[in-house]
């Protein structure tokens, strides 16, 4: 006898009618989009700041749904040692084996477990469905094994406990930091004393930090709904939200900028001058956050020349200076300056650097830097230094500034600078006498922890002859 064929959606019932086939639950989307931003972080070398605002407007969330998203991504993002950590004791073969988009899976739902608290089942079987729709059901089932040894071993103080680590293992585990950014901190902050708060802090979700511009700030801070920063006169400090959905942010007259680099920017300006004072000079500006500040901050009258060696970032500077007059933009790199020595009053170097200031705006740098690539940042800040003190008249002032305390990258790259005869070290701390706790010797260093800003360091020189 012939069986009748079968009809898709399922087997056939008795009778001949077919059985509906099981309907699967749609995907949660903050958890789809957190998925994304690890995915395109760990395939594509995205940057998550970059990303996750592009993801949140293509698929426009519930603020409740964005604000989650947020929280897994930079939360996973942050914690990925910690997670390796334990994952590495449940999986039977080394986790860089692992398909990677499995491995992302598994550290989004081991986040919700370890650190958000999220009832095991509901990380589980979310984490499940995703890893069935994004991978295939093969690997569902390793997931859910290992989520489920991952929620047995309770939270993350039960986990560090079981993980047995000590001394500084324990605290880059506790903190979420790399263990040679432990040491690093600690050398900038001269011991152990505040070491443990400032990494705490540096792994704490950030205030969004406005800066009022073209307006002021107490209109930007009624627009906003946020509150006057504590340090720089023209910031405004969001607990949450969108800031690209304020109008005064998509006009140009305020712009996302944490304090402390508004603080670097004041730094230039408010720095003691011999001479006249008519062309300031910002060496690598892009992509314009502290260029668009100076020219807000210039006397008038002033010109101001904003310079990159990247051209796509030269472009970025010319959006942040659109409609600014007495401005001028260069595609232009700092160590062959195409303007003569000696032509401005006030130069500003932005210095390319590590990035461990702001590791709690870009939680994944913390896991791309590694120790070996500081001494060729160090060469570039060195040959930048000299390439922009030859541009500084005598008399004429140079801010040098990182978002970065390690000690090479910032006290050592300064001290050879200032080891010439023709250089003199200002300080710094008695140009904020607002800010406490801002010295570093003679230079300037900002801290999470103690400012609630970037870990920005600064540092002045005065050209003599």
């Amino acid at each position: 006898m012939t069986r009748p064929p079968e009809r898709q959606g399922g087997a056939p019932r008795r009778g001949g009618r077919p059985r509906p086939a099981p309907r699967r639950r749609p995907l949660d989307g903050a958890r789809l989009t957190a998925y994304d931003v690890l995915d395109g972080v760990s395939s594509r070398d995205a940057y998550a700041n970059l990303l996750l605002p592009q993801l949140l407007r293509e698929r426009d969330l519930e603020p409740r749904d964005a604000a989650f998203a947020t929280q897994l991504a930079y939360g996973a993002l942050r914690a990925q040692g910690t997670l390796d950590a334990i994952l590495t004791g449940l999986v039977s073969r080394p986790l860089t084996e692992l398909d990677p988009r499995v491995l992302d899976l598994l550290r989004l739902g081991a986040y919700q477990i370890v650190d958000l608290r999220v009832p095991s089942h509901a990380a589980v079987d979310t984490t499940v469905a995703l890893t069935r729709a994004i991978v295939g059901t093969g690997a569902s089932g390793l997931v859910n094994a290992v989520l489920r040894k991952v929620a047995a071993g309770g939270d993350r103080a039960a986990w560090l406990a079981a993980l047995g680590a000590g001394g500084d293992e324990r605290l880059a585990l506790a903190t979420d930091h790399p263990r040679w950014i432990v040491e690093a901190w600690r050398d900038a902050l001269g011991g152990d004393d505040e070491l443990e708060p400032a990494l705490l802090a540096d792994d704490a979700a950030p205030e969004v930090h406005l800066v009022a511009r073209r307006m002021e700030r107490a209109a930007l801070a009624e627009e906003s709904g946020g509150s006057p920063g504590p340090w720089s006169p023209y910031a405004v400090r969001l607990g949450g939200g969108d800031p690209g959905r304020l109008a005064a942010v998509r006009s140009g007259r305020a712009a996302v900028q944490d304090e402390g680099s508004q603080l670097a920017a004041l730094l230039l300006a408010r720095a003691p001058l011999e001479g006249p004072d008519e062309a300031w000079l910002d060496v690598c500006a892009g992509p314009g956050g502290k260029a668009g500040l100076l020219a807000a901050l210039r006397p008038g009258g002033v010109r101001l020349t904003a310079a990159d060696r990247a051209p796509h970032r030269a472009e970025l500077v010319r959006r942040a200076l659109a409609g600014e007059a007495d401005v001028e933009v260069l595609a232009a790199d700092g160590r062959e300056p195409p303007w003569a020595p000696g032509s401005f009053d006030r130069v500003l170097l932005d210095a390319p650097c590590t990035g461990l200031g702001a590791l709690r705006r870009r939680p994944e740098v913390r896991w791309r830097r590694t120790p070996e690539d500081v001494p060729a940042l160090v060469e570039l800040q060195t040959e930048l230094l000299a390439a922009a003190l030859a541009s500084v008249r005598p008399g004429g002032v140079l801010a040098y500034v990182t978002c970065s305390p390690h000690t090479e990258e910032t006290v050592a790259v300064v001290g050879t600078a200032a080891a010439r005869d023709d250089v003199e070290v200002l300080p710094v701390a008695p140009l904020f006498p607002e800010v406490p706790g801002i010295a570093r010797g003679d230079f300037g260093q900002l801290w999470p922890h103690r400012h609630g800003t970037d870990a920005m360091f600064m540092a002045l020189l005065r050209r003599t002859r």
